[in-house]
């Protein structure tokens, strides 16, 4: 196997940026050990959480029988990390998706095997990058180190190279899985891992749609949820020093899907649209999301609009879902900042099958005041979004993986430049609004959904028209490619 950190896509790497990758790998060996003859136990067990709702089967690595074995015609590996919420939840629309067409979805999360080389390393970068994400609200941090970085460093080949270096390190955790068992990576890391492991069909579902060469797994093929991007990583623009042109990638490593969305939102979004425009037809109470994003960091933004939103909350004319995943200190420091809540607060904490319930209900009836939802799962954190977005009007987040979602979104600031364009691609498909860069922004837009009768509307139909392109159905295509993989 030619050496993936030396020769990216016929571009070669500088001896200096090769070295710097080879350092790197026996830093994180000297630091985490070495695992590459460890023989690793296999034990599949069903999730315990999104097992029945997703088809999940867990891949974990501990001693035991395993009472369940691979399908190695209907199995479909989703490889994915716990780095904030986005590659799980675009792991579970893959699982949905796989579900929906006939296939069984099997979960490995690369950042949940503690023993291994493979999870120390990436924990590590995970903490870094999480302390990084909540640093970044001190304007210098942002402006210097943080927009740089997730803009303009990660998009170099050199960076690509020192994580395909690394990412040799993680391939032990595939040693067990049957090779012909199609991968699809919802991060770069388990996609390059699995090419190292020597897996045959492996799907790189690369996330946002900035192009950048931290998302290269060569020897994948590469899908990507927006055709702006597709010129930008075709070509490898600005990821060669002094934006020297790059030898660009061969044209069956690259894939337009559309975006990645759940089997359950898609099918049924012109129900859902048409809901949403009934409801504000009919006057009823206005019905955001805000949600929080995986390191935690917009409680100041959801501070104000709760506070701006209250008194119409207490009148019944808006009311709030706030989902701060399995951060409960969030939820903890916004009732402490803002006593009035608990006046019109009802928590939902650590109960999913409630929960769940719940969030059914919502989608034909009535809801007021404001749904706090905590859940120390990562399952339960992510999946309950998913869950309220079909009940919901409006979604308010930042512009990461869920500026990608079926749903009207008002965008807060982005945590990293990178998130840009996706608030950007939303607002040109229709779907969503522009990013709000200040809480008096949001506070606006906040405001316009409440008071105009057009915003609203207009969204819901640009969603109901996208449908039709197939905008939305970029999770089946991926999993459809993955498992057509085998059949070439």
């Amino acid at each position: 196997m030619q050496d993936k950190s030396k020769v990216i896509f016929g571009n070669v790497i500088a001896d200096k940026d090769y070295n710097k990758a080879c350092k790197s790998k026996k830093k994180y060996a000297k630091k985490f050990g070495d695992d590459s003859n460890v023989d690793y136990n296999i034990v599949i067990e069903k999730n315990a959480h999104i097992g029945d709702a997703l088809g999940v089967y867990d891949v974990l690595l501990k001693d035991g029988q395993s009472k369940e074995q691979f399908d190695t015609e209907k199995g479909i590996i989703v490889g994915n990390i716990r780095m904030g919420f986005g590659h799980y939840r675009i792991s579970m629309a893959m699982a949905s998706a796989a579900k929906a067409l006939g296939y069984t979805p099997y979960w490995m999360d690369l950042n949940g095997y503690p023993q291994t080389t493979c999870t120390k390393v990436i924990s590590h970068q995970n903490d870094l990058y999480s302390k990084g994400s909540r640093m970044s609200k001190n304007k210098l941090f942002n402006k210097f180190i943080w927009e740089p970085a997730n803009y303009e460093w990660f998009r170099k080949l050199s960076y690509n190279s020192s994580d395909q270096k690394n990412a040799e390190l993680m391939a032990p955790v595939y040693k067990n899985v049957p090779k012909e068992i199609p991968v699809v990576g919802t991060h770069v890391w388990p996609a390059q891992a699995a090419i190292h492991a020597g897996m045959k069909y492996v799907v790189n579902a690369i996330p946002d749609n900035w192009p950048m060469a931290l998302h290269f797994a060569e020897g994948s093929v590469h899908t990507i949820q927006c055709k702006n991007a597709y010129m930008g990583y075709r070509i490898c623009n600005g990821m060669a020093p002094n934006n020297a042109v790059c030898n660009p990638m061969p044209n069956d490593d690259l894939v337009y899907t559309g975006h990645y969305i759940d089997h359950e939102l898609v099918s049924n979004i012109e129900a859902d649209c048409d809901a949403r425009m009934a409801r504000k037809h009919d006057g009823k109470a206005m019905r955001f999301l805000l949600t929080i994003g995986g390191a935690g960091a917009q409680k100041e933004i959801f501070a104000a609009i709760i506070k701006y939103l209250l008194p119409v909350i207490k009148e019944n004319k808006a009311m709030l879902y706030v989902n701060v995943g399995d951060y409960k200190n969030v939820w903890d420091g916004l009732m402490a900042e803002i006593p009035e809540m608990k006046a019109v607060a009802t928590e939902h904490f650590n109960e999913f099958e409630a929960t769940s319930k719940f969030a059914e209900d919502a989608i034909t009836g009535d809801v007021s005041g404001i749904h706090g939802f905590y859940h120390e799962n990562i399952f339960e954190a992510v999946y309950v979004t998913n869950l309220l977005m079909r009940s919901c009007d409006v979604l308010v987040t930042k512009p990461s993986e869920l500026a990608f979602y079926p749903i009207p979104k008002l965008f807060i600031k982005r945590v990293g430049k990178h998130e840009m364009w996706g608030a950007i691609h939303s607002a040109e498909m229709g779907d969503g609004t522009l990013e709000c860069r200040d809480i008096p922004h949001t506070i606006q837009m906040i405001d316009m959904f409440m008071k105009d009768d057009k915003l609203l509307t207009d969204m819901c139909e640009s969603i109901k028209v996208n449908k039709t392109i197939g905008l939305y159905d970029g999770a089946y295509k991926v999993v459809e490619l993955a498992m057509g993989l085998k059949n070439k």
